[in-house]
């Protein structure tokens, strides 16, 4: 009973088990990103890459969803060369490969593990951030917040949702932990 149940689930198993052909797709930037991750020797990353242009972005030059294996580029790159999409592809797939890599662990975005991707992708030296002349949205912060220990003060684009307090009195006082002595206190909303 057991060998007759075992061997149901193996065949099952072999049935649930396809290779997933990766997406077709004429974007010559998506082949080049599966080409420089197999170039690395990362087939299994490569298969499931996409590369997106995303017209709504506006002031960023790329973005990568390592859940989704996605990457999405701005339109507005192609004004500036092959050369900056070929930079700004290369640190997205970095994030996915430095993603890949940890598996579930977490990881800082432009952390030890994304240079180590940067670097084995050809990228030397590379910045957290663009210096492409795209727009930049400035928000007001029109929220202030004090701390009632140290009078440390605060402005915030958007409300705290969730009690804070100051770090610095935290990490003095009580080991870094929260306390409520230390909760920043909102002082306007113009």
């Amino acid at each position: 009973m057991q060998l007759e149940l075992f061997s149901r689930l193996t065949a099952a198993a072999k049935r649930a088990f396809r290779p997933v052909a990766p997406p077709v797709s004429d974007d010559p930037w998506q082949e080049k990103a599966r080409a420089l991750l197999q170039a690395i020797g990362c087939a299994d990353l490569a298969a499931k890459v996409i590369v997106r242009w995303n017209a709504r972005m506006r002031s960023t030059a790329g973005n990568a969803y390592p859940n989704k294996a996605l990457i999405n580029l701005n339109p507005r790159l192609r004004e500036f060369g092959d050369e900056e999409i070929d930079r700004t592809l290369r640190h997205e797939l970095a994030h996915l490969l430095a993603h890949h890599r940890a598996g579930r662990r977490r990881i800082a975005a432009h952390g030890r593990e994304w240079r180590t991707a940067c670097e084995e992708l050809g990228l030397y030296d590379e910045k957290r951030c663009h210096d492409l002349p795209l727009p930049r949205r400035r928000m007001q912060r029109q929220h202030l917040y004090r701390c009632s220990h140290c009078g440390t003060e605060v402005a915030r684009a958007r409300p705290m949702r969730r009690k804070c307090a100051c770090l610095a009195c935290c990490r003095a006082h009580n080991r870094g932990r929260y306390d409520e002595r230390f909760r920043f206190i909102k002082v306007t909303a113009t």
